[in-house]
């Protein structure tokens, strides 16, 4: 058959490890065969980024932005070890946190749901979104190593060189001490983000934080979520017969786990990284879970939600045999891929996107799955396939569709 045409590029940004041995099996198997790619490519795995002084992840962020979609590999965020193991300049910040910031964007993770594969929670019955806040927290944070006795001080000075200042902790010795920022503007694109998104899906808005606790910070998002919804979105809400409200964060986590799903439920940035993980585990697998980054202005990141899989890749690098799920990698390539063909107008590319998606859900509700799946599912004698007859095997399965 003759390959698909691309108008426009797509922003490929590889990664790290296993992930990025699969993410070249899929291209091989999946994408290339069938479409005439254009992408625009950076390579974002540490090595380069440590080589780049991490410009290499400004530029592939200012890249998604120009042309409006981008489909990301896992890539490693270095702690110490890390930081021999590669020989680093210095301990760089995550490049998902760097590309967040960037777009201003929200994160929005959902489970894939496939038959015999059943939520741990027997109450749920529909997937849950996870809408994560993209910016600042824990991932801009400025930290301290305190070396001994001493007042902490938290100081902001104005232009007009006025001062504000708390005192954080009078420590009587060693310790640790964490700054962290938000900023308005982005809390209010991350609010328009949500209801946006829950329109477009028809489904209810839950929003946690701890306020009670967090009386300025927190309550911040608190109070510019309810101010926007009040003034832009509550009328609209109600005519599409959705709801949205706001509870404390550990109210929301008892109350999910009663739920049957089918909700959109928006944390701030390290909640959501959290829960996220939490609703992916709990319906299945880490590696059954979508993940786009949203911009304000209509810019996609499409990624897996998961990591770069370190365990699989030593295995991988000795020789061994392994058996690494790729289906959210899979679906960040369909993903973006769908949203090119609908920017510019190409219906064969999200007629493609769709159909592999389907290849690769049928492929396991026929008993063909990797390790993870098959410890879990309930289906009878199912065959374990390894990490690259995984991926054929999903393309056998989509040949088959095409001529059907």
């Amino acid at each position: 058959m003759e390959k698909i045409k691309m108008k426009t590029p797509i922003v490929e940004m590889d990664g790290d490890e296993m992930t990025r041995v699969l993410w070249k099996i899929i291209k091989d198997e999946l994408i290339c065969p069938y479409i005439d790619l254009k992408s625009e490519y950076y390579d974002l795995g540490l090595a380069n980024r440590n080589a780049t002084n991490d410009q290499v992840t400004i530029d592939s962020a200012n890249a998604n932005k120009k042309y409006g979609v981008a489909v990301k590999c896992a890539t490693i965020t270095p702690n110490a070890a890390r930081m021999t193991e590669y020989d680093l300049k210095e301990m760089w910040k995550s490049p998902n946190g760097t590309i967040r910031a960037i777009l201003d964007g929200t994160v929005f993770r959902a489970p894939i749901t496939v038959k015999g594969i059943e939520p741990y929670v027997r109450t749920w019955k529909k997937p849950i979104t996870i809408a994560r806040h993209a910016y600042g927290d824990v991932y801009k944070n400025v930290e301290i190593d305190v070396p001994g006795p001493g007042k902490a001080e938290l100081v902001f000075t104005g232009e007009d060189g006025e001062e504000l200042r708390e005192t954080v902790f009078d420590f009587k010795g060693p310790g640790v001490l964490q700054g962290m920022h938000n900023i308005d503007k982005s809390i209010a694109s991350f609010a328009r983000s949500c209801f946006n998104y829950a329109l477009d899906t028809k489904q209810d808005l839950w929003f946690a934080t701890k306020d009670t606790i967090s009386k300025k910070y927190d309550h911040t998002f608190k109070d510019i979520f309810q101010e926007i919804f009040d003034a832009e979105y509550k009328e609209r809400f109600g005519k599409a017969g959705i709801v949205y409200f706001y509870t404390l964060i550990d109210d929301a986590v008892a109350r999910v786990m009663k739920s049957e799903g089918g909700f959109i439920w928006a944390c701030k940035n390290y909640d959501g990284d959290v829960m996220s993980d939490m609703i992916s585990s709990a319906f299945g697998s880490l590696a059954m879970m979508t993940s786009v980054l949203v911009s304000p202005d209509g810019k996609y990141e499409y990624e897996a939600a998961h990591g770069t899989v370190q365990r699989h890749y030593y295995k991988y690098l000795k020789g061994e045999e392994t058996s690494t799920n790729s289906v959210a990698t899979i679906f960040a390539w369909t993903g973006a891929l769908r949203k090119r063909g609908e920017l510019d107008g190409i219906q064969e590319l999200t007629q493609f996107s769709d159909r592999l998606e389907k290849a690769v859900i049928q492929t396991i509700e026929s008993g063909k799955m990797t390790k993870d799946l098959a410890l879990i599912t309930t289906l009878p004698d199912v065959t374990v396939l390894n990490s690259e007859d995984f991926i054929k095997a999903v393309r056998a399965t989509y040949d088959a569709l095409s001529y059907m």
